[in-house]
């Protein structure tokens, strides 16, 4: 029986495995060592501005907080069922990972799909991924540790730590990767939210530049305007504002293809 959030639990017990250790979690953490561990890494992501800054500070964090952490990656949902890396710490990363997604198994694939902490000591003695590990260890690693990052409502991908050290990982390991990820969880939300405004903005504007020029040319109302913009975006099968972007660039507004 460990303490873990206020509660006695045995690894393994609760259904929902979302923010909780991995199986091999065994003991206790110094709340001191752990309070030092996040203060560090929330001053580092506070510093960041915009998704891409976000998601690069997320994986230096992990990398620098995280004990027996020597790269860090961070893998993300794509169209709800591709997994990609989006951002790592070493080029060994995305190599180590492209052998995950290519052979279908692996720690990262585990934990974002089955929604849990997956901990893999040694690639060596590891039987449950028998291709991946075989990659890994030509690689030079030989122990990984996974973290699903999630919101409420959406599974956002996986935060995964390498190292070329056997057992690299301990309590003390997960403990910390669990607070990060949480934290890098809220963070990446935020920022993907805050593009996504920002690009909401942008498309806004162009529609109304847009607006503004055929209103002038040719003497129509705002109505009418948007109207034909609305009915260039759909002859030419092109969203809206890219066809919006057409017009205020070039002055031409889009069309069907002439065959």
């Amino acid at each position: 029986m460990t303490l873990w959030g206020g509660e006695m639990v045995r690894p393994g017990d609760r259904p929902d495995k979302r923010g909780q250790p991995s199986g091999q979690f065994a003991g206790q953490v110094p709340e001191n060592l752990l309070a030092e561990r996040l203060g560090l890494m929330a001053r580092s992501l506070w510093a960041e501005a915009g998704l891409e800054q976000t998601l690069l500070g997320i994986v230096g964090a992990a990398a620098l907080t995280v004990p027996g952490a020597r790269y860090a990656g961070l893998s993300t949902i794509e169209r709800q069922r591709r997994i990609i890396t989006r951002v790592a710490t070493s080029d060994v990363v995305h190599t180590i990972d492209r052998a995950q997604y290519e052979s279908g198994e692996g720690p990262c694939l585990d934990s974002v799909w089955e929604q849990r902490t997956v901990r893999l000591s040694d690639m060596a003695a590891e039987t449950r991924w028998p291709a991946f590990t075989r990659a890994a260890r030509d690689l030079g690693i030989a122990s990984m540790l996974s973290f699903q990052l999630y919101i409420r409502d959406g599974n956002l991908g996986a935060l995964n730590l390498y190292s070329p050290l056997p057992y690299a990982f301990d309590d003390v390991s997960e403990q910390v990767g669990l607070l990060l990820a949480t934290h890098a969880a809220v963070a990446m939300a935020g920022a993907r939210t805050e593009l996504e405004l920002d690009l909401a903005l942008a498309a806004r504007d162009l529609i109304g530049q847009a607006k503004g020029i055929l209103m002038e040319r040719h003497k129509l109302s705002a109505d009418e305007a948007f109207r034909m913009l609305v009915q260039s975006s759909q002859d030419t099968n092109r969203k809206l504002a890219e066809v919006a972007r057409d017009l205020a660039e070039t002055g031409e507004l889009p069309g069907p293809a002439q065959n």
